[in-house]
C-alpha cells in the first residue's frame, strides 16, 4: 500500500514536499515515480527514480524545478517541488513498478498506486 501526503494550497513560486510511504511490502528495490493528472486531462508522468536512486528521470516541464528523492530505509518517496506554478495544479500520485531500472513514463509500467494528494497552485 502506498500513502501520499503533502499537498496543499501554494502561491505561484512557492515550494510542497510530497511524500509517499510504503507499507505491507518493502520496495526498496523497485523504482519509484510520480503522475499527476489535471482536471478533465489524462494522467501525466513526473519524475522517477530507480532502486538505488542512482537515476533520475523527469517531464520536462517539471526539469530544474522538481527534485526526486528516497529513503530505502523507510520505504518513503519524496518529490521537493520549488518554484511552483498554477499550472502544476493537479492530483498527484506516487506509483511503483517492479522493474527496478525502470524510469520510464508510461502509467501502464507501474504496478502499485498511492491514493493521490491535492496540490493546489494560485496566481
Amino acid at each position: 500500500q502506498l500513502q501520499a501526503s503533502g499537498g496543499g494550497l501554494v502561491q505561484a513560486g512557492g515550494s510542497l514536499r510530497l511524500s509517499c510511504a510504503a507499507s505491507g511490502r518493502t520496495f526498496s528495490s523497485y523504482s519509484r515515480g510520480w503522475f499527476r493528472q489535471a482536471p478533465g486531462k489524462e494522467r501525466k508522468f513526473v519524475a522517477a527514480i530507480t532502486r538505488n536512486g542512482g537515476h533520475t528521470y523527469y517531464a520536462d516541464s517539471v526539469k530544474g524545478r522538481f527534485t526526486i528523492s528516497r529513503d530505502n530505509a523507510k520505504n518513503t518517496v519524496f518529490l521537493q517541488m520549488n518554484s511552483l506554478k498554477p499550472e502544476d495544479t493537479a492530483v498527484y500520485y506516487c506509483a511503483t513498478t517492479k522493474d527496478g531500472y525502470y524510469g520510464g513514463s508510461s502509467p501502464g509500467q507501474y504496478d502499485y498506486w498511492g491514493q493521490g494528494t491535492q496540490v493546489t497552485v494560485s496566481s
